[in-house]
């Protein structure tokens, strides 16, 4: 069985974290105010229903990957307070699922028998940059066949189309990105002030321009790391600056691509990001690189999410200390 690690979180509200350095379609940004706020849950009856655990857990995956589960639950998206593009703040849905515990890793690359795009590579629990959106999508579909799941990526379509019932791995959409870095709180950091960042994460001020192994710094409440700095992570979604006007209440997963190269989403900021681009809920739109033989992004990571039943959950071995 997996071991509970938290209680039930009750309060949460979302401002979601950027990445990078800026983007050239970003809009012009306001100093962040005093963040929306809303009451919401981090477990709903749908997933009590299902038998799911009804707090996050740890776990470790058939390949020797450390998850948590995030139960799925109801939180308040962006900020009316922060960049053009984070407005409206909006009530979303999102089911249940697994994330990576840290960033995806050199080692981890190597077990799928990639080749490590990096430019840091001297220590093996270093995350993974310079990933393009394509590169993440693979190593996604080559974890799944390593752990005998039905890969998610289907990698005859120009885009490397996503089937989200699939049981396998992808991307997090910003949505689930963004649920889990808040853990139930509201405010611009799930811990708190920017004065705390420092703890949580390698950003400009801390990280001597470089990333740096995963899991130095503190977790947040749910277990996850190095979701603040480090490397910026790619989600599944298109990039627009206005899709928060239209976006569905349930398990939205962004809008539809307009082209080839189109910007995906990226969040949490990196290494060379300044406090306030680690915030939960700033965004940046990032070219994919898949068209670009010259990509050099050396902030782009990634992490994995699945969606997993309660009896598949039960058979994984627990995980934590």
């Amino acid at each position: 069985m997996i071991r509970l690690s938290w209680p039930s979180l009750g309060l949460t509200a979302l401002l979601l974290t950027g990445c990078g350095p800026g983007s050239s379609d970003k809009p012009a940004s306001t100093p962040p105010a005093a963040p929306a706020t809303a009451t919401a849950t981090a477990t709903t009856p749908a997933a009590a229903a299902t038998g799911a655990p009804s707090a996050p857990s740890e776990a470790i995956t058939a390949s020797g990957v450390e998850v948590v589960y995030i139960p799925g639950g109801s939180f308040v998206m962006g900020s009316d307070h922060g960049s053009r593009d984070e407005a409206p703040a909006h009530k979303v849905t999102v089911t249940g699922f697994l994330m990576d515990k840290f960033e995806v890793t050199h080692e981890l690359f190597a077990k799928a028998q990639l080749p490590d795009p990096s430019h840091w590579r001297d220590n093996p629990r270093g995350p993974v940059e310079r990933v393009r959106w394509r590169d993440a999508k693979q190593y996604c579909n080559e974890r799944s066949q390593l752990e005998g799941l039905k890969p998610c990526y289907n990698e005859k379509t120009p885009d490397w189309d996503c089937d989200y019932t699939a049981s396998g791995y992808r991307l997090p959409t910003e949505a689930e990105w963004e649920f889990a870095s808040l853990a139930g709180t509201a405010g611009p950091y799930e811990f708190g002030a920017a004065d705390k960042l420092r703890q949580f994460g390698w950003f400009a001020e801390n990280s001597e321009s470089k990333t740096h192994t995963v899991g130095q710094k503190k977790a947040n409440r749910w277990g996850l790391q190095d979701l603040y700095g480090n490397v910026s992570e790619w989600c599944e979604d298109v990039y627009s600056p206005t899709f928060y006007q239209t976006s569905p209440a349930v398990d939205p997963t962004g809008p539809a691509g307009t082209g080839a190269d189109v910007r995906r989403v990226i969040k949490g900021g990196s290494w060379k990001s300044s406090a306030d681009q680690c915030r939960s809920a700033a965004r940046q739109g990032e070219v994919t690189g898949d068209s670009d033989a010259c990509f050099s992004t050396d902030f782009c990571g990634f992490r994995c999410v699945r969606r997993i039943s309660a009896a598949d959950l039960a058979k994984l071995k627990p995980g934590g200390k």
